[in-house]
């Protein structure tokens, strides 16, 4: 098994790519901190994991707040007494262009998806550091790199994301911290169909999203979490500052 005996910390693992991810690692031999802002979600992933027999405990914490990354962190470290991967996975899409978007969802947008990744990582590399090395793979998205409509602040986000991946990689390589970010296309996930049923005409929305995608279907949430394992694992260990494009063929 490609984790066994590994510390594993994900960000947003109550539902789709997070949760994916997770069940994932476990069944690879990790033992992982799942991380979620909902406490029923978090502690659905814990219980279908370990009922999946997996090992993992569930942490509460706002990705956004300082004093929650930090404890996030340091619980993981309490309990396993490392931290060896860390994925940041959390986050949020307001739709919205720039000239009508109010500042709060622009604010909120930024806190959450790239000053989140910003608080995780600053205190995972801290105790990497201690340990030797380890591994971040940030959860990007495929708009860092293509624009679409009615997306400006979460385009920005993980655009910002896409960048930082480059830089800390830059930063960490002297360390043995390998930074690399995956860069999904339109997934189906719960987050995905809540946006679908908001819509006037929500099996339009539906429609409009697929057709998006050269492949002509959304991706998987578990197609994605494959490829974040495969960043974190050992297979990867010549690939720093990379990103994965795993979009269904929208940057073609």
């Amino acid at each position: 098994m490609r984790f066994q005996g590994k510390v594993v910390l994900i960000t947003g693992a109550g539902v789709g790519i997070g949760r994916a991810a997770a069940f994932r690692f476990a069944k690879e031999g990790a033992r992982v901190a799942v991380n979620s802002l909902t406490p029923a979600n978090g502690e659905e992933t814990l219980r279908l994991l370990k009922e999946a027999g997996g090992q993992g405990f569930y942490i509460q914490g706002d990705v956004s707040k300082d004093a929650d990354a930090r404890r996030m962190v340091a619980e993981t470290v309490q309990t396993y007494g490392r931290l060896n991967v860390l994925v940041n996975n959390a986050g949020i899409v307001i739709p919205g262009r720039v000239d009508n978007m109010s500042e709060e969802d622009w604010d909120k947008t930024m806190a959450v998806n790239l000053k989140g990744v910003f608080l995780v990582s600053k205190y995972a590399i801290q105790e990497m550091r201690k340990t030797g090395g380890g591994v971040i793979v940030h959860n990007a998205s495929v708009v860092a790199i293509k624009g679409v409509k009615d997306r400006g602040a979460y385009t920005a986000s993980k655009g910002g994301v896409w960048a930082l991946t480059k830089a800390m990689a830059a930063d960490y390589i002297s360390e043995n911290i390998r930074v690399n970010c995956v860069c999904p296309g339109t997934t189906y996930t719960p987050s995905l169909e809540r946006r679908i049923q908001a819509f006037p005409d929500a099996e339009k929305a539906r429609v409009d999203f697929i057709a998006r995608q050269p492949m002509g279907r959304l991706g998987k949430d578990e197609e994605i979490a494959a490829a974040i394992l495969f960043a974190a694992s050992d297979e990867a260990a010549f690939m720093n500052g990379a990103t994965i494009a795993i979009d269904g063929g929208m940057t073609i």
